[in-house]
């Protein structure tokens, strides 16, 4: 009897049956995880791309405009900045035109607009929020004195597609452009004190 049991035990030993199926139940897991892990980083990079590049749209967009926008242009801009990014991303975006003062050696805002429920309308003095443009002023371009920019900037939450234990990620963009075709990009019913920037720039008709 003892002697029968350990042949079957070295018969077992030198079988290799089911060695495919062991090793699939073993490491399938670990793959399945290594692809979601791969794909929601990919989609993470991919949703980041796609909200930078709605922020210079609106940026861009804006920067081309000759006569004064308002309310319902703003809400334009923003919902062109919806459809190019993800539907469940609850978008917020803040507009500003910022000007350069060089004798105070500050920025000043113009107006701004802002659209979702993440931002506070950007302002020229501390006011408790971090509303105030001089406190990103190590962000802005170095300007010349009265030069203004368009400031676009937006946030969205991405929710990954799978739970590798990666929460909720913010995507911020901040970018900024200058007025291509008016030294203003002036809004409806606000008046822009001091003098604008002009840099006699002549345009073929």
């Amino acid at each position: 009897m003892f002697r029968f049991i350990t042949q079957k035990i070295k018969t077992l030993r030198s079988k290799d049956d089911g060695n495919v199926t062991v090793e699939f139940v073993i490491y399938a897991p670990l793959l399945f995880f290594i692809f979601m892990m791969v794909y929601t980083f990919y989609d993470a990079f991919r949703q980041e791309s796609i909200n930078l590049k709605a922020a210079y749209t609106v940026s861009d967009l804006l920067s081309r405009e000759t006569r004064e926008v308002n309310d319902d242009y703003i809400d334009s801009m923003f919902g062109i900045a919806n459809l190019m990014v993800r539907q469940n991303s609850n978008l917020s975006m803040r507009i500003s035109l910022v000007r350069y003062d060089e004798a105070s050696d500050q920025f000043y805002i113009d107006w701004s607009r802002q659209r979702g429920n993440a931002y506070l309308e950007r302002t020229d003095g501390n006011t408790g929020e971090f509303t105030d443009i001089n406190e990103v002023r190590e962000r802005l371009p170095n300007m010349p004195d009265q030069e203004r920019v368009i400031l676009v900037e937006t946030i969205a939450d991405i929710v990954p597609p799978f739970n590798i234990g990666v929460g909720q990620v913010d995507i911020t963009n901040f970018v900024f452009s200058r007025p291509r075709f008016a030294p203003i990009v002036r809004f409806e019913g606000i008046e822009i004190p001091g003098v604008p920037h002009d840099d006699a720039t002549v345009f073929d008709s």
